[in-house]
């Protein structure tokens, strides 16, 4: 009987022990992750609703067409779950940031009611949903509108889904460069 005790206590004891370890190290996860999300905040460009579209538009194009790159135009704003988990998704995802950077102008349109940007979204097909994205050649020329709801998985993105839609329409590189 004393040797079942003794083997009833010895198994309790390691259970506790597994346990607390368990728990510590999801605590100590839990962190991390807060802190990974507080460092992927502070690094994420948000939504203005003082800038000018137009204005900043201009800019793109002048940029875009001295680096030989195409511009997206995120409309959306710091209101939007979604529009704040393609930040997020585009910082945890390196490779999939290099590939936009390389390619693309990245211009956030905020879409508030502070600033609808009414006028200035009025040149482009209706949005039924944020965030959106419009492709524009490097001169500014609309190309395509861009639901982000196919590009969507769970409750973030699709890794391969948005390359995909990146490699379509990034532009065409001449072969002497």
């Amino acid at each position: 009987m004393k040797k079942i005790t003794f083997i009833l206590v010895v198994f309790l004891a390691s259970s506790l022990t597994i346990l607390a370890q368990t728990s510590i190290t999801k605590d100590t996860n839990s962190k991390i992750e807060e802190n990974k999300t507080i460092d992927l905040s502070a690094q994420r460009e948000k939504f203005d609703p003082a800038r000018s579209a137009n204005n900043d538009l201009q800019e793109a194009i002048v940029k875009a067409q001295k680096e030989n790159k195409r511009i997206i135009l995120d409309v959306g704003g710091e209101w939007c779950v979604w529009c704040r988990n393609m930040d997020f998704f585009f910082l945890r995802n390196n490779e999939l940031a290099k590939l936009r950077d390389e390619n693309f102008i990245w211009l956030k349109i905020n879409f508030s009611t502070e600033n609808g940007n009414k006028e200035f979204l009025a040149k482009y097909p209706e949005i039924k949903g944020y965030p959106h994205l419009f492709v524009l050649e490097k001169d500014g020329i609309f190309l395509h509108s861009q639901d982000t709801s196919p590009l969507e998985q769970e409750k973030s993105y699709n890794l391969q889904r948005f390359t995909n839609f990146l490699k379509l329409w990034s532009p065409k590189k001449s072969a002497g460069k």
